[in-house]
């Protein structure tokens, strides 16, 4: 399971932690313009977009668990299992698979709203990348700056939706979120008074700072991530700093973070593998691990983005101690 935020200060942000009981030994790979991607059944497109993000490379293949392009628009697929279905072949239709979605938007689109044009002609088809690596199912955000989306394929037709409270998790479908979220309506971060009763002779006073937001749950559903993460997000406040604003960025994604040992997964447990940070402005991409907490950062600009070769940054995850004596 997962969680995925966009999140904006005089920066725009776009991260995610990655929730699984195994690793793919993911890597931070840039995919630069020249790169030749081979889509299955749409051709190649030898030039695009240059992309940064986090991906399992299978035979020279960036398989994007998230990544933001040049121009700033980022995308994550989070799991969605029992509700994703991927379609046969549409010949009206652009026919994508599942593992090339992130690459085939972020390669040809600047923007969310470019985007959910591409998005309209969209066919994801049930294609496996390789007998190994089948379709995974998946249900993907999609932001810039200015726009949230969500893309969900499901056995009714291909569902886009604007996603206000810009975070995902995963099941159920989005709709589900949108009116579950409202049983939360009346959390604030406020300081609290009593409306319990105006018949009460005996004021009712708060026992503890906090009490507005009492009831915002705190276990590792993706229903319950989703709500927390949007009332964190939502509430944030930092200054404009590149320093504070990736600091804040990972606390909201530390209020969702999975524990080993919380969640079984068979004879397994569940945790969050790594979190990501990207500045979309800057082309920047930080990220953590479950055993570095220390911030490393992965600057797309700093590579030849016009050339045709991955490059590959395998992650630290050793922990890294600042001794101070």
């Amino acid at each position: 399971m997962c969680t995925a935020a966009s999140f904006s200060t005089k920066a725009h942000y776009f991260g995610r932690n990655l929730d699984l009981e195994y690793s793919y030994h993911e890597t931070v790979t840039v995919t630069p313009r020249n790169y030749p991607f081979h889509f299955r059944k749409m051709g190649d497109k030898p030039t695009h977009y240059a992309m940064i993000g986090m991906a399992f490379v299978a035979d020279n293949y960036p398989l994007y668990y998230d990544a933001t392009n040049e121009c700033g628009l980022s995308m994550a697929g989070l799991n969605f299992p029992g509700n994703a279905v991927y379609r046969p072949m549409d010949p009206g239709k652009d026919n994508v698979a599942p593992f090339e979605f992130i690459p085939w938007i972020l390669s040809q689109c600047a923007t969310a709203d470019e985007a959910e044009t591409a998005l309209k002609k969209l066919n994801l088809v049930d294609h496996d990348f390789s007998e190994q690596l089948p379709a995974s199912p998946l249900h993907w955000i999609v932001a810039d700056a200015h726009r949230c989306l969500v893309v969900e394929p499901m056995a009714d037709g291909l569902h886009i939706y604007d996603n206000p409270y810009k975070v995902l998790t995963n099941n159920p479908p989005f709709d589900f979120h949108l009116l579950n979220i409202t049983q939360y309506l009346s959390s604030t971060r406020e300081e609290v008074t009593s409306r319990f009763s105006a018949e009460l002779d005996i004021p009712m006073t708060p026992f503890s700072r906090g009490m507005g937001s009492f009831g915002i749950p705190g276990d590792l559903s993706s229903a319950s991530r989703f709500v927390k993460a949007a009332y964190t997000r939502g509430n944030s406040v930092c200054g404009d700093s590149e320093s504070e604003s990736i600091s804040q960025f990972f606390h909201i994604l530390g209020s969702v973070a999975q524990q080993k040992g919380c969640c079984r997964v068979g004879s397994k447990f569940e945790y969050t593998i790594y979190s990501s940070c990207c500045n979309t402005d800057t082309g920047v991409y930080y990220y953590t691990t479950y055993e570095n907490s220390q911030i490393t950062a992965v600057d797309m600009h700093k590579v030849p983005l016009d050339s045709e070769e991955l490059v590959i940054y395998p992650l630290v995850t050793g922990q890294q101690i600042n001794y101070q004596n």
